[in-house]
C-alpha cells in the first residue's frame, strides 16, 4: 500500500516538474519575443506603442498558464477547507 502511494506521489511530482519547465520555457519565449518587438518599435521611430497589443494578449495567456502551473488546490478541497465550510454552515 505504501509503495503504491509513493509511486503515485512520484508521478505527481514528475508531472509538476514538467509543468514548471514548460512554464519556464513559455515565460522565456514571452520575454525574448516581446523584448525584440519593443526594440523594433524603438528603432522604427518610437511612435504609438504598438507592442502593447502582443504584450497584453500574450500576457493574459501567460497568466492563465501560470495559474494552471502554480495553483495550490490540486485534487479538490483540503480537509481544513471542508471543516471551515462545515463550521460556517453550522453557524448559519
Amino acid at each position: 500500500m505504501n509503495e503504491a502511494n509513493d509511486q503515485e506521489l512520484r508521478e505527481k511530482a514528475l508531472a509538476q516538474i514538467k509543468r514548471k519547465r514548460e512554464f519556464g520555457a513559455h515565460l522565456l519565449t514571452f520575454v525574448l519575443v516581446n523584448a525584440l518587438l519593443i526594440v523594433i518599435w524603438a528603432v522604427t521611430g518610437a511612435g504609438f506603442f504598438w507592442p502593447i497589443f502582443p504584450l497584453l494578449g500574450w500576457g493574459i495567456g501567460l497568466a492563465f498558464h501560470a495559474f494552471k502551473t502554480f495553483r495550490v488546490d490540486r485534487g479538490g478541497p483540503s480537509e481544513a477547507q471542508i471543516s471551515r465550510e462545515m463550521d460556517r454552515l453550522r453557524r448559519s
